[in-house]
């Protein structure tokens, strides 16, 4: 079997070491991969924005199952193109990936059928958005409609936070196209969870929980980020509320894009808030999040290769139920120095030898070789993921390994999961 990942960040290297666990004999690539997964599958120098040239190459290799990573080749219709070529590709068609790179779209689709959510309006105009936070009572929220890397959403604590926000977005253009529209929205008071699902176009089977944090500093204080760890399973989300979620946003939301014309396949990550009202949804993403990708896939037991690929070729999830999670799972993330901002990059990492095990795992997010040497290339560099019995153990060997990993400036909390 040949199988093809498109992406190259922490949440693809999961993919990899996972798709190597559950089919040992198969041929892995990643598109373009980095130097973390070049140690368990072959990486190609191909862009993951590069649709037409991934589709090319899946197409030579007679790839059997392409796994699409990220958010931004699903958005650029690398889904629709694989399609026309007849090619087994896991993930939402563009129209239906909407759900992510529009969250305009995915609120006004709640809007309509019904699915809880925080009151909100969008706006393109900054002199009606000012006018509608006039209403409001901080803390709102200020979300950049179209895809931001994780970074365009902007909690705001006084009406002053929210108006320099809107004039960040729709003045200054600060997430440039991706915040021409903007969402504002009421902030939901409560604790936030993900929920992953496998949807076929009709059914939804639930995954791993996870609950990630965002704020760059210790007590989810400072700015948001794309993720600075997370954990799995989180303890309060037992069989019940996943039922909730089920039969009260994933199918209703995959049954209404059917409806539309556009049949939703591939993961569907539900981002919500626990509110004394129940859960209402934060965010639709249409693929694992990261880095709670690197929490849930290590416990997950359930081999994904299968009903990926059944999804893929048309013939559904019916009948698939995975296992029960394997312990529980932490990730660290160790980041640059400035991140969400500015940053250096080409700095030495030094990772000990012998430091990952079945029980510890270092997933490559930001990372390059450089004269032989891997060195620092993004924000964030690495994602340490600690796998135990307990929560607390995994946590444990999650720090203990982010302690022993070196490179200048590094930064990360000591308290995810906490």
């Amino acid at each position: 079997m040949k199988l093809l990942v498109i992406g190259g960040g922490g949440r693809e290297h999961a993919i990899v070491d996972k798709l190597r666990r559950d089919a040992p004999r198969a041929q892995i690539f990643a598109a373009p991969g980095n130097p973390g997964i070049e140690a368990v599958a072959r990486c190609v120098p191909i862009g993951a924005e590069d649709v037409e040239s991934i589709a090319r190459f899946a197409d030579d290799e007679a790839i059997d199952l392409t796994v699409v990573g990220p958010e931004t080749p699903l958005a650029a219709g690398v889904v629709d193109l694989f399609a026309l070529h007849g090619l087994p590709i896991f993930g939402p068609a563009s129209t239906a990936a909407r759900l992510e790179s529009s969250k305009a779209f995915a609120k006004a689709l709640m809007r309509d059928i019904g699915v809880p959510t925080a009151a909100f309006e969008t706006f393109t105009d900054p002199k009606a958005a000012l006018s509608y936070l006039a209403g409001m009572e901080p803390p709102v929220v200020v979300k950049a409609s179209g895809l931001a890397a994780g970074k365009g959403v902007l909690i705001c604590r006084s009406r002053e936070e929210a108006r320099r926000a809107v004039e960040e977005l729709l003045v200054a253009g600060r997430f440039g196209e991706a915040g021409r529209r903007i969402v504002i929205e009421a902030f939901l008071e409560g604790p936030e969870i993900s929920v992953f699902f496998i949807t076929d176009g009709e059914r939804a089977v639930p995954l791993v929980s996870a609950r990630d944090h965002k704020r760059l500093e210790e007590g989810d204080r400072g700015p948001n980020t794309g993720g600075m760890g997370a954990f799995a399973p989180v303890p309060e989300v037992g069989p019940d509320l996943v039922e909730t979620v089920r039969t009260g946003i994933a199918e209703p939301v995959v049954a209404e894009l059917a409806a539309r014309g556009s049949p939703y396949s591939g993961f569907l990550y539900v981002g919500l808030v626990l509110t004394e009202d129940g859960p209402k949804v934060l965010e639709f993403n249409c693929r694992l999040g990261d880095p709670e990708a690197q929490a849930v896939l290590p416990i997950t037991e359930a081999s994904l290769v299968e009903p990926m690929l059944a999804v893929a070729v048309g013939d559904g999830v019916s009948g698939w139920q995975p296992e029960a999670a394997r312990g529980a799972a932490l990730v660290t993330v160790l980041a640059s120095d400035g991140y969400p901002a500015s940053y250096p990059t080409g700095l030495p990492i030094g990772v000990p030898d012998g430091l990952e095990s079945d029980d510890l795992r270092v997933y490559h997010a930001g990372t390059a070789m450089l004269d032989g040497k891997l060195v620092t290339a993004g924000g964030r560099v690495l994602g340490v993921t600690g796998v135990g019995r307990t929560a607390e153990e995994a946590a444990a060997r999650s720090r203990r390994g982010a302690e022993l990993i070196e490179f200048e400036g590094k930064r990360w909390r000591r308290d995810i999961g906490g």
